[in-house]
């Protein structure tokens, strides 16, 4: 009896063992397992947090260089702010005469705050000119234009408000240091300073029927005379006054009268 309870015993605690063997295994696995687990964790934290700063880099210069590009892109898509106003806006307005010289107008000012040198083109030279052709504003100065075209006869019979024409003129604009005189050259200087203002369209009036744009372009016409006159006549200033025939007025005149008073007391004490 005491020796199968020894074997009993025995076969109980081999059983145990048995048991119990694979669970310290698993523990010593798990113990191991964990123990590895933290090494790996931190070699492969380590990895992913160099490679997320190579990502963060490569997509810190794509941002850079997508944001340079498409700011390049809006400036180019935005609007040329202009430094001149126009009035007719986008068109020049001639009475429709077929065989005659006829003229329109434009009004140009300048609406920045520096002077500005304005130039006229024309797609027909040798059948349009401009006067001025070109001109330098003051910041708020404005003049008008005058635009002289020759109108050919239509073809076909055409009425006006079916005669088109092909001929288009560009005004340009360019920012200059103060005031000078005008001259082409400074366009061909500058060229990389010129911005276009605007294309101006052709359209023919019909001179036989009334209408707001024929009186305004009247008006305008009106005007451009008026300054072309006034600007004939001399402006006032503080030179010599011509009175009579030739007879100056001036502080000269009064010089020339002392000198020649003392000459001839001179002569006469001489004598």
């Amino acid at each position: 009896m005491a020796i199968a309870e020894e074997k009993s015993a025995s076969s109980d605690a081999k059983g145990w063992s048995l048991f119990r063997l694979p669970f310290k295994q698993s523990g010593n696995s798990q113990s191991s397992s964990s123990s590895s687990i933290p090494t790996s964790d931190n070699s492969t934290h380590h990895h992913i947090h160099h490679l997320y700063g190579q990502m963060n880099q490569q997509s810190d210069g794509s941002n850079v260089n997508s944001s340079n590009s498409v700011s390049s892109v809006a400036r180019s898509l935005l609007p040329t702010r202009r430094r001149l106003r126009l009035d007719p806006a986008n068109k020049l307005y001639f009475p429709y005469e077929p065989g005659n010289q006829v003229r329109s107008a434009i009004r140009i000012k300048n609406t920045s705050k520096s002077h500005v040198a304005f130039k006229f083109q024309t797609t027909a030279p040798k059948s349009c000119f401009m006067r001025p052709p070109g001109a330098i504003l003051a910041p708020g100065e404005s003049l008008i234009a005058t635009v002289f075209k020759f109108v050919e006869q239509p073809e076909n019979n055409e009425k006006p408000v079916d005669q088109k024409s092909r001929v288009k003129f560009k005004i340009m604009s360019l920012k200059v240091n103060g005031a000078m005189d005008y001259v082409p050259e400074l366009f061909d200087e500058q060229k990389d300073q010129v911005a276009v203002e605007q294309i101006l369209r052709v359209v023919f009036l019909d001179v036989e029927r009334p209408t707001a744009a024929m009186e305004k372009l009247k008006r305008q016409l009106a005007e451009a005379d008026a300054a072309v006159e006034a600007r004939k006549k001399p402006t006032e200033d503080n030179g010599p006054r011509i009175i009579g025939e030739g007879l100056v007025i001036d502080e000269w005149k009064e010089r020339r009268e002392r000198y020649l008073a003392r000459q001839q007391v001179e002569g006469v004490d001489s004598v």
